[in-house]
């Protein structure tokens, strides 16, 4: 599908193309259950088979405005739902509306059945916490390369250094601020990882 007919109004089915090459990822809300198609896979999963879903800020290159939603079942098995949708090699679009609309009435039908899923948001604990040491050490270094520069008396060079702290804090202090570990409830989705 091509994003125009992707984003739906109905918000009891979305579908986005993960790639250029490759069909739709299709998804429904049917009375059974989480209806998918993915690639040459398919399955409908009753509502009370999901056990989890992760919801995460995920910016890409081509697409600064990028969210997910991983579902798992009983099973193991796991299906990604992305709010960006490929149309040529130079576009990814948004389907923010579609996206959103389908996330919260999946939940609102996950929850009228009964559902004990796990419904976390933003990075695992682990993950975050890597990201948080690495940040930490690469403050410390831009720090030492910021005191040398200053040292030296290279002014250019410790404009240079604040400049590209500055706009790499203000994009990845973003991402973290998203993509917090936090778990929710059903009827509190967390505003910050929906479009």
């Amino acid at each position: 599908m091509q994003g125009s007919q992707a984003e739906t109004t109905s918000a009891t089915s979305y579908a986005y193309k993960a790639s250029l090459i490759g069909s739709a990822h299709r998804f429904a809300l049917t009375e059974q259950g989480l209806s998918w198609h993915v690639g040459g896979r398919s399955g409908l999963w009753r509502y009370d088979e999901i056990s989890a879903i992760r919801l995460s800020f995920r910016p890409v290159s081509m697409q600064q405005h990028r969210f997910r939603a991983d579902v798992s079942h009983t099973s193991g098995r796991r299906i990604a739902i992305l709010s960006t949708s490929w149309q040529t090699a130079a576009l990814m679009a948004p389907q923010d509306n579609g996206f959103r609309a389908f996330i919260v009435a999946l939940h609102a039908r996950m929850a009228k059945a009964g559902s004990r899923a796990a419904l976390t948001a933003g990075l695992g604990r682990t993950a975050y916490a890597v990201v948080l040491a690495f940040l930490a050490v690469l403050t410390v270094a831009m720090t030492a390369l910021l005191i040398r520069a200053l040292m030296i008396g290279e002014l250019a060079g410790a404009l240079f250094i604040i400049g590209f702290a500055a706009l790499f804090a203000w994009q990845v202090g973003g991402f973290l601020r998203r993509n917090q570990p936090r778990s929710y409830g059903f009827d509190q989705l967390p505003r910050s990882l929906l479009p």
